[in-house]
């Protein structure tokens, strides 16, 4: 069904993945309506697509399914005055629409250790949403993702945007108790999505959320791609 769900504009998209039963509550849905895709890819003709794209840099952004996804099982703590992380922004589409759902008072960062990625992210943001900028809601940086961004934490979401073997320590470390983070796990061969939750006792409680599939870019290109 997800497959199904592309539009001719980011209203149409929007409300196909609602029909669709992806989008399942009403803060998901008002956060992407007010965050349009087109300004956050490459190629603004598939911007509505419900496929992930190339952004460049060998980096993609994965399919609208996906975000709203992980938008739905982080939303209990995407709320007013939440601050949360985004490891591998990309293009910074979902930072955006972490930073609608966690209002004025809220911050979002975003990181990436590809300087151009963080570039383009903010770019992006400026176009399509600066007000997130101007208000300070949201904030890229260069780093590291796996080590997260210790000075700003503990944060009450994480999304991590690109696939890791193991969950990194730090990151769990940085997740607040009440908090959740959801990561794709797994090798080239083969992922599984997990959303982790911090417990009240600090105990970690993890459920697979989705698999995650690979496929060849091009039948030239030896890197693997998402195509969830």
């Amino acid at each position: 069904m997800a497959w199904r769900c592309s539009g001719r504009e980011n209203l149409e998209l929007i409300h196909n993945l609602y029909n669709a039963g992806i989008i399942t509550s009403q803060r998901v849905k008002d956060a992407m309506l007010q965050v349009d895709r087109i300004f956050y890819c490459r190629d603004p003709s598939k911007a509505y697509l419900d496929s992930p794209q190339d952004i460049g840099y060998n980096a993609t952004i994965s399919a609208p399914h996906m975000h709203a996804l992980c938008l739905e099982e982080l939303k209990d703590c995407l709320r007013e005055g939440s601050v949360a992380l985004d490891v591998g922004c990309g293009s910074g589409y979902l930072t955006s629409c972490m930073a609608q759902m966690v209002g004025n008072s809220g911050k979002v960062y975003g990181i990436d250790h590809i300087r151009d990625l963080i570039l383009l992210s903010e770019a992006n943001t400026r176009k399509g949403n600066p007000n997130l900028l101007e208000a300070g809601i949201v904030k890229y940086i260069v780093g590291d993702g796996r080590l997260g961004l210790a000075e700003f934490s503990p944060y009450d979401a994480i999304h991590v945007g690109a696939a890791t073997k193991e969950i990194p320590q730090q990151l769990l470390d940085q997740l607040k108790v009440g908090g959740k983070m959801i990561v794709p796990v797994g090798d080239a061969f083969g992922q599984e999505l997990l959303l982790v939750e911090k417990k009240e006792d600090g105990k970690l409680c993890k459920k697979t959320v989705t698999g995650v599939i690979y496929i060849p870019l091009t039948s030239e290109d030896n890197q693997l791609k998402r195509v969830f």
